[in-house]
């Protein structure tokens, strides 16, 4: 994955502390940096693409990117279990249409 928009981000000129915080003040803090930054995006599809499981990404705190995950993985099962179920229903309409024949 590319990662040459990380030094384009804001907090490649902060202190890397400053997107590890301990408390919510310091979320929030990070946070507001984050939302000002033209890579805000990147930043965060890179942390859910990789796994990133601490500190502020894209403007989003680690419990928010877990429920962005979650969220995403469950659209996914949907949509795997849609797409099983059309291919059953395609497969049965072959049938019945080579039986017609």
């Amino acid at each position: 994955m590319d990662t040459n928009w990380m030094a384009l981000g804001k907090c490649a000129h902060e202190d890397p502390a400053v997107f590890f915080p301990s408390d919510g003040v310091g979320v929030i803090k990070a946070q507001r940096i984050c939302r000002s930054c033209p890579m805000m995006d990147h930043c965060l599809e890179y942390a859910l693409t990789n796994k990133i499981d601490h500190g502020v990404w894209g403007a989003e705190s680690e419990r928010s990117r877990r429920r962005m995950v979650r969220k995403r993985n469950a659209a996914a099962a949907k949509a795997q279990k849609q797409a099983a179920r059309q291919a059953e229903i395609d497969l049965a309409e072959e049938g019945e249409s080579a039986v017609a024949h």
